[in-house]
């Protein structure tokens, strides 16, 4: 079994004696060089954390399954930690996890919030555009960050979005006698740099004339960038509501276009995951943009023709068919990739998609919607109805098509 101590700023003087008695039991001591350095000595052989992590860390644990290791975590292992790495990779039931009190929960201390209200995110390794989907009025976000130049950065993103007013609070050392503090607002940000090891606090305040993007689905079409090659807005929320993300689940958006239901899965939940599809190379690089402006950089994007593109994919909960939906062999790919339970959407706009759509409708049931949609637009001096193509949805899951 692994034993895997959570360490503070602090150190040695600010862990528990369980974690202590762990860490001198220990024949093999694996960290970062800043936290073995926070350990006096031990027997222990020290070893500092592969980089990459993931590729070599199952090698680094095998070579040493027959002794005593103990990894030290910052804070809170389970916390984007270390901890829930190594649980993923070897199960919980070889882990024994001793905690130290996460950032979060000091940081929220510190600033008098309630932790149950604030929303966590981490930019260690991971795109500083990720922040984006956290922005919304009000709300109030603790950035993990990696380095003493990212709250420069922070303030810079916020203000290209529109949060320019959101007040940012730096939090650096925290629990440490060297803790420092420092507050202003993203778009008069002032400090270039600070102390490597910090937590950034933001509260969110949007500036005249931003308009918020919520995380429910049916953003305005204008808030994404495309050649016309997208699922309408109304459109796009019945659709969604159809493919019904759920956390942790997969998404395939085959013919992507601009990437906007791929986009809005993700924007539902943190953890839930997209791979869009999509062969013409200017809409890949909007969808690129897109996922980047709009908070989900992680979007994987795959730059080729289905069927042959989702060949060898990871299986997906939900797949969601805009384009191709005539092309042989699209469909019958895949529902067979489709997990049990997962859900198949198809969109169909042209008479010769209808027609695929109806066939498979017949022979494997499910439920057809047809949805018929006008916007109001001037017309002369006067208002009308416009027309949008009227499109039909094709809604299944796995379970009613054996």
């Amino acid at each position: 079994m692994i034993t895997v101590v959570g360490i503070g700023a602090d150190g040695w003087d600010g862990i528990s004696t369980a974690s202590r008695l762990a860490i001198s039991a220990a024949e093999v001591l694996v960290g970062s060089p800043r936290q073995l350095d926070l350990i006096p000595p031990t027997p222990a052989e020290r070893l500092p954390l592969p980089s990459p992590l993931l590729p070599a860390l199952p090698e680094l644990l095998t070579a040493h399954e027959d002794q005593e290791v103990c990894v030290l975590a910052s804070g809170d292992p389970m916390f984007f930690g270390i901890g829930a790495t190594l649980a993923r990779l070897l199960g919980p039931g070889a882990l024994r996890v001793l905690p130290h009190v996460s950032s979060l929960s000091l940081a929220c201390a510190r600033l008098g919030w309630p932790v149950e209200r604030v929303t966590p995110i981490s930019l260690l390794g991971r795109p500083l555009a990720a922040v984006t989907a956290t922005l919304q009025p009000g709300a109030r976000v603790l950035v993990l960050s990696p380095d003493g130049g990212t709250p420069a950065e922070v303030a810079a993103l916020l203000t290209g979005r529109g949060y320019g007013a959101s007040t940012l609070t730096v939090l650096s050392d925290l629990g440490t006698p060297a803790e420092t503090r420092v507050s202003g607002t993203a778009a008069t940000w002032a400090h270039p740099a600070t102390a490597p090891l910090n937590v950034i606090a933001v509260e969110c305040a949007p500036a005249g004339g931003t308009r918020p993007l919520p995380r429910t689905p049916g953003l305005p079409d204008d808030a994404f960038d495309h050649d016309g090659q997208i699922t309408k807005r109304e459109v796009r929320a019945v659709t969604l509501s159809r493919l019904a993300p759920m956390p942790g689940e997969l998404l395939w958006d085959v013919g992507a276009g601009a990437g906007s239901v791929a986009i809005e899965w993700m924007r539902t939940h943190p953890t839930c995951a997209a791979i869009a599809v999509e062969s013409h190379p200017a809409r890949a690089t909007r969808i690129r943009r897109n996922a980047e402006i709009l908070g989900v950089p992680t979007l994987r994007l795959i730059e080729s023709h289905a069927p042959e593109a989702l060949a060898g994919l990871p299986a997906p909960d939900a797949v969601f068919v805009g384009g191709g939906t005539t092309t042989p062999g699209v469909l019958e790919t895949s529902w067979h990739a489709l997990r049990p339970g997962g859900r198949l959407v198809v969109n169909a706009v042209t008479l010769e998609s209808e027609a695929v759509v109806t066939r498979w409708h017949a022979a494997h049931g499910g439920d057809l919607t047809r949805l018929s949609v006008h916007r109001a637009s001037p017309i002369g001096g006067f208002t009308g109805w416009r027309a949008m193509m009227p499109v039909t949805i094709w809604a299944t899951t796995k379970e009613d098509m054996s």
